[in-house]
């Protein structure tokens, strides 16, 4: 019951002298007062007071009050992501790329995915255009030009749905990401997620490109050439869920099982393609597969891109996702090549 919170905003709009509406209705303001504030928990409410609440509101009890506002994981049904990169429910994500690895590819997926999960999704669109912006304009519920416009939508939809705010990195440089920030501020709101990317790849560059983020996804330049998308690097992309043991024990221990094996694998990569497969002992030959296997595995058919691979897009859960890891980092699927692993949902077991 500690994850639930009154949907401010909401009942401010609709009822603008909640104290006197209040007390007409037999509530004393004091108990309004309190619960707006956060003093008393809407969990120790009673069922009558929020009830009246929701009379005076007009709404329904669901719009009324908002369920689960913590910085728990969004699961997004990408593999990689839920696996080694978790998005921050109400945290920041930011994109790191070269241009042609595919960020605004994933950025529109994202997009299309949260959005039918329930989500409103904004899209502050760049001055400038470029190489898969329309592609993500077409995925997002709403489209922002502006500062004031991106305000003016964040404070409309957010008092019934969180929000998906994705932006060029154009706006942390010219300091409209700290305005927004400000303007943007009210209790009980519900979270605001936002994605920043780099349309023109300068940000794959720069030490620290967004500033403080919750969830970093860095891309890989040679994954793309071997054909495994999305092309997430699996070492470099993590999130702050995973460094404050905010998930599960057994995603945590499958998670750090899994850039256990992709990260030896990679070592071992480069040695195997000079000195063959021969040079490497039979512990490392085990391991080397397995991790082949799990890069493979990581890769996914995207609902975006259907139109041109003619494959359609995958959903996986993050229990299908950790039980099928788990297979494969306890040999079950040894089998199998990694070629039959690339471009999958599931297991094929």
């Amino acid at each position: 019951m500690e994850d639930l919170q009154l949907n401010v905003p909401l009942l401010r709009r609709r009822v603008p002298n909640l104290t006197v509406a209040a007390k007409a209705a037999g509530l004393r303001p004091a108990t309004v007062s309190n619960l707006c504030t956060g003093k008393i928990p809407v969990g120790r409410a009673e069922v009558r007071t929020l009830v009246i609440l929701a009379s005076i509101a007009g709404c329904t009890l669901d719009e009324l009050i908002i369920r689960g506002n913590g910085r728990g994981m969004i699961e997004t049904g990408i593999k990689v992501l839920d696996l080694l990169a978790p998005i921050v429910r109400g945290g920041i994500t930011g994109l790191v790329a070269r241009p042609g690895t595919g960020q605004m590819v994933l950025l529109a997926e994202l997009l299309n995915r949260l959005g039918k999960r329930g989500y409103t999704t904004l899209f502050w669109k760049p001055k400038e255009e470029g190489p898969g912006i329309e592609e993500v304009v077409e995925e997002a519920d709403g489209i922002c030009l502006s500062l004031d416009e991106a305000v003016h939508q964040i404070l409309h939809f957010r008092e019934e749905h969180d929000v998906i705010l994705a932006a060029d990195r154009a706006i942390v440089l010219s300091g409209e990401w700290y305005t927004l920030k400000e303007r943007i501020k009210e209790e009980g709101a519900r979270p605001l997620t936002i994605f920043l990317v780099d349309p023109r790849g300068e940000a794959v560059d720069v030490e620290a490109p967004y500033g403080p983020l919750d969830t970093l996804i860095r891309f890989d330049m040679e994954l793309p050439t071997r054909q495994l998308y999305p092309a997430i690097d699996p070492i470099l992309s993590t999130s702050i869920i995973l460094e404050g043991a905010q998930l599960e024990s057994a995603h945590l221990a499958v998670q750090q099982r899994a850039r256990k094996v992709l990260r030896r694998y990679r070592e071992l990569r480069p040695m195997l393609q000079i000195q063959g497969a021969d040079k490497l002992g039979e512990a490392d030959r085990i391991l080397y597969h397995r991790g082949e296997r799990l890069e493979a595995f990581l890769s996914q058919p995207f609902y975006t891109a259907e139109p041109f691979t003619q494959r359609p897009g995958q959903w996986c859960s993050v229990h299908e996702t950790l039980e099928d890891v788990k297979l494969l980092l306890d040999g079950k699927a040894d089998h199998l090549n990694a070629e039959e692993l690339k471009n999958i949902g599931r297991l094929p077991l």
